[in-house]
């Protein structure tokens, strides 16, 4: 077995040379909100940061690409994508009565038709879910993709208020409210010292320096998906620390960009 120095990892490139030229800027949020986690079994639980692969199916929805046919546009080199929590983090425990969807479960309707449609059969009996929701999540959304006529489309979708699909916060039922900022110049942030980070800090859990008047939380949760035979399967994970009360969190020696006066950092 061979052994590698510390110094080979010094050629490595930083992530300061991942941070965009520029970015666009959204708000999005909800009454309620529910991002169910992957581990997640009789109790619905939920994230608290919006997910990566969330914010890209939210996106894709407003610019009305299909299923799995946008993870190429969000994949690592072909964009980043910063959140901040703007609205404290809060939970509450809802019990729902739903329908199975489970594929023995659905009826067709005008399955003779050219056009068929499968729903839950309504006369079977329903089970009830506990769910973890999100009350009044709030969320602001830097975004750059690498593609330039798909980033100007999305500008020009949000400026307009215009969405192809109903935005959601997980659940469709958890409608969402999209509030859109513009385009701004993306500078490179401290990178040394003690830095003040007002979104999640992604990727950075081990510099978060504990403060007594802030709280922190961890959670990791996908970040970025591939299509498959089976549909599509998460190809990589990123952990957020957080201040559930949506504040800044301090760091030590963090890759950060400076946008509109913000200190954010991208994944």
């Amino acid at each position: 077995m061979t052994q590698d120095t510390l110094s080979a990892w010094d050629d490595l490139p930083s992530d300061s040379d991942s941070v965009p030229p520029r970015c666009l800027s959204v708000t999005v949020r909800g009454p309620w909100g529910h991002f169910r986690r992957i581990e997640g079994n009789i109790v619905k639980q939920t994230y608290r940061i919006i997910p990566r692969t969330t914010v890209a199916g939210l996106l894709a929805a407003v610019l009305g690409i299909g299923r799995d046919d946008y993870y190429d546009l969000f994949a690592p080199e072909e964009s980043a994508i910063a959140i901040e929590p703007i609205e404290p983090l809060r939970t509450v425990n809802m019990p729902m009565n739903t329908l199975s969807t489970a594929n023995e479960a659905m009826q067709s309707l005008n399955s003779r038709g050219k056009v068929s449609v499968k729903l839950p059969d309504p006369t079977k009996l329903r089970q009830q879910h506990n769910y973890e929701v999100l009350v009044d999540p709030a969320y602001r959304l830097y975004v750059w993709f690498a593609n330039d006529d798909r980033f100007g489309e999305l500008a020009a979708m949000l400026e307009d208020g215009r969405s192809h699909y109903v935005p959601s916060l997980g659940l469709s039922e958890h409608l969402a409210e999209l509030d859109y900022h513009g385009i701004s110049e993306v500078e490179t942030g401290p990178t040394e010292g003690l830095v003040s980070v007002d979104s999640a800090v992604p990727n950075a859990v081990e510099r978060v320096i504990p403060e007594k008047e802030a709280r922190c939380q961890v959670e990791e949760s996908p970040a970025f998906m591939t299509a498959d035979a089976g549909g599509r399967t998460t190809t990589g994970f990123t952990s957020y620390a957080y201040n559930p009360d949506a504040g800044p969190l301090t760091v030590r020696n963090p890759e950060t960009a400076i946008v509109d006066g913000k200190t954010v950092m991208f994944v």
